[in-house]
Parts: C-alpha cells; sequence; structure tokens
C-alpha cells in the first residue's frame, strides 16, 4: 500500500435550482461520492448560480492556490442559461481536449454536453452534466487518467 497522499478534489453545482432551493443537489453529492469510492480526498464542494459570471467566480476561486481536481456539474447543456464551458474557457490556461472527448463518447446523450476540460495552474478544471448519471458516466470516463495527469502537473511522475 502506497503511502502518497490522496490526490484532492473539489466539486463545483452550478444550478440556480439548486441556489434557489427548488432542487436538490443530487449531481454534486454523486460526484464527490464517485470521487471517494475511487481514492480522492473531497476538501470542498460548493453550489453557484448558472451563468459566465457566476461559473466562473467560483472556478477561479476553488483553484487559487489548489493542487488537483475541480470537477462542475450543470450547465453543459443548451438551454439559455447553460454557460459552464463559456465561464471555464475563460478561466483555463491550458484545454485538455482529449478529457472532454473522451467523456463525450460515455454514451450517446454524452455528445449533447458542450463540456470542456483544461488547466489553471495547478487544478484540473472538468465540466459534466448536471443529470446524476451523466456526470458520474462522464467522470468514470477519465478517472483512470486523472491522478497520472495531477503528478505530472506536479512534475512527480517522470518515468515516462
Amino acid at each position: 500500500m502506497s503511502d502518497a497522499p490522496k490526490p484532492q478534489a473539489k466539486v463545483l453545482t452550478c444550478s440556480d435550482g439548486v441556489v434557489h432551493g427548488t432542487r436538490e443537489d443530487k449531481s454534486g453529492q454523486a460526484l464527490a461520492d464517485f470521487l471517494t469510492a475511487n481514492g480522492f480526498d473531497v476538501v470542498d464542494r460548493r453550489v453557484t448560480a448558472d451563468g459566465t459570471e457566476n461559473v466562473s467566480t467560483a472556478l477561479i476561486e476553488m483553484t487559487d492556490e489548489f493542487a488537483g481536481l475541480v470537477v462542475s456539474t450543470g450547465g453543459t447543456g443548451f438551454a439559455p442559461r447553460d454557460q459552464t464551458p463559456e465561464a471555464t474557457r475563460y478561466v483555463l490556461e491550458r484545454e485538455a481536449p482529449g478529457l472532454a472527448e473522451k467523456m463525450r463518447l460515455c454514451n450517446p446523450l454524452g455528445r449533447l454536453s458542450r463540456g470542456i476540460a483544461g488547466t489553471r495552474g495547478d487544478a484540473i478544471i472538468v465540466n459534466t452534466p448536471g443529470s446524476t448519471k451523466g456526470c458520474v458516466e462522464q467522470l468514470e470516463a477519465i478517472i483512470d487518467v486523472l491522478p497520472h495527469a495531477l503528478r505530472l502537473m506536479a512534475d512527480t511522475d517522470n518515468d515516462h
């Protein structure tokens, strides 16, 4: 058993309904549970209203001085307030299109997700849909490579 610390993760739910109390944050909880079951230490969970400014502000706060994974849920579809990818693109320093492409391939409805992935500072940000099933399926599609990607970013995995 390795003595290496668990990689850290944060979950951001982007939903007007959850903010206003008309919807329960089931997808945020599902992501936190999935991350924990897959060896991540979930150190923060937040909720923000939809919209580019709200989401970008939350992502900046969550990634400042943080080395780990930030997974958003919600706002990746076609509704007018679904602006999570636009907000994410605004804060990213580098995109990671291979992650987003793999996430979309998890099932036929994945093609409707506009989510993106990339890095800001020492954090990896990935967008997942607001559906409880969809967010977990999309994260499951890439969970195997994320610890390695985080080690590469920290420059601690140079055996390649």
